[in-house]
């Protein structure tokens, strides 16, 4: 982040991945993470293959949110099954963590997606660092399901019913 750009002052951009997002893309996978901690189990495929992932199937998509002309955050959504899809890859800039815009713009542009797309269930399973998280799942509308212990951490995972809930506006 550059030194005159504080992280609460900052103009949030949300935009559609591009193929020139690759590396901080590739960085935030290892490095913004909420919690800390990558899943043993996780190849991190998706992102090495971005393009092929998440552009491949209309229903799926892929953003980066930008501040200061940095890529700060990402998310994905994919198709699972039927008219559910599965938020993936939520990750924000260490910098940016403390400053629920960048998540809460990421998460406006996938539930946009998601209902033009008409997905009715929209699921997450998430590590994130709760004071900071909880506000923006509340405020959307995301029910905590479930936690579950894995390999020393909780795995909360949340679910959004799209088919009930209001759309913006409303």
């Amino acid at each position: 982040m550059p030194d005159n750009v504080q992280p609460n002052q900052a103009h949030i951009h949300v935009r559609t991945f591009e193929d020139r997002d690759q590396s901080a893309v590739s960085w935030l996978y290892t490095n913004g993470l909420l919690a800390g901690q990558i899943a043993s189990n996780d190849t991190g495929a998706d992102i090495d293959n971005v393009r092929e992932a998440y552009f491949s199937e209309n229903r799926n998509h892929f953003w980066v949110a930008e501040a200061a002309g940095q890529v700060v955050g990402m998310i994905g959504v994919a198709h699972d099954q039927g008219h559910v899809a599965e938020i993936r890859r939520l990750r924000v800039h260490p910098d940016y963590q403390k400053v629920p815009a960048v998540a809460q713009k990421l998460f406006e542009f996938c539930l946009h997606h998601c209902r033009h797309h008409n997905y009715l269930k929209l699921v997450l399973d998430t590590r994130f660092e709760a004071s900071t998280m909880m506000p923006i799942f509340d405020k959307l509308g995301f029910q905590h399901t479930r936690t579950k212990s894995v390999q020393g951490k909780d795995l909360l995972e949340f679910y959004l019913d799209l088919y009930r809930q209001p759309k913006p506006g409303e």
